[in-house]
């Protein structure tokens, strides 16, 4: 008799967060059926993309220091409650 899904889960959960993180990325990269060349060939569309916004002056850049004070923030409000 094969396992649930449901049961499979339940027992990695109870692995190493090291073991736990090497599941993930088999079961991420097993079920992905696009190859890495498809892969790359989008992330390069996108990041073209991206580009031509910003030298066409579509959207504005932040600097680090006001994102990183941005992520801060968030990270001590969730924290306080």
């Amino acid at each position: 008799m094969s396992r649930s899904a449901a049961e499979v889960l339940e027992d990695a959960r109870r692995l190493p967060p090291n073991e736990f993180d090497w599941l993930i990325g088999e079961l991420l990269e097993a079920g992905d059926s696009s190859s890495g060349s498809e892969t790359d060939a989008a992330w390069k569309t996108e990041v073209e993309r991206r580009v031509a916004e910003i030298d066409s002056g579509d959207v504005a850049l932040a600097p680090l220091e006001d994102v990183l004070a941005r992520m801060d923030a968030r990270i001590l409000a969730r924290q306080r409650g």
